[in-house]
């Protein structure tokens, strides 16, 4: 079978760069399934686990918090928000983002920013369950 290039890039720097069986990505309208030869496509991304298959059956997990992507006929380019490989994320850290995410979303003061509360709560969820502990 044959692969395709997959790039995972944040601001900060290129996380990721391999040959991949496939990329599983959650788009604005919904899953997609990214196989060697698809149809050119430009789409923003959900807060949402990408799935990378490799070569030899292996998989990763990355939490990606939005951004797009950019499907060409051998390669596929995520520029992300953020992205973090899933045994890089510190689930400490991503628990605590949740607890505070949840008190000011179950707060009842009107200076609370409740859509950027969502979006952080969001990310934090996604963390905990790419990580998967």
């Amino acid at each position: 079978m044959s692969t395709l290039l997959l790039e995972i890039v944040t601001p900060e720097r290129k996380v990721y760069e391999q040959e991949v069986k496939m990329v599983s990505v959650k788009g604005e309208e919904g899953e997609l399934g990214i196989l060697p030869n698809h149809i050119p496509l430009v789409t923003p991304l959900r807060i949402a686990p990408v799935i990378v298959k490799k070569d030899g059956g292996g998989t990763e997990k990355f939490a990606v918090s939005g951004g797009f992507i950019e499907i060409r006929k051998d390669k596929v380019v995520i520029l992300a928000e953020s992205a973090e490989l899933a045994s890089e994320i510190d689930v400490e850290r991503a628990e605590a983002a949740k607890r505070r995410a949840e008190e000011r979303l179950s707060a009842k003061a009107e200076h609370v920013d409740f859509k950027r509360a969502e979006l952080s709560l969001q990310r934090a969820i996604n963390r905990i369950n790419v990580n998967g502990k």
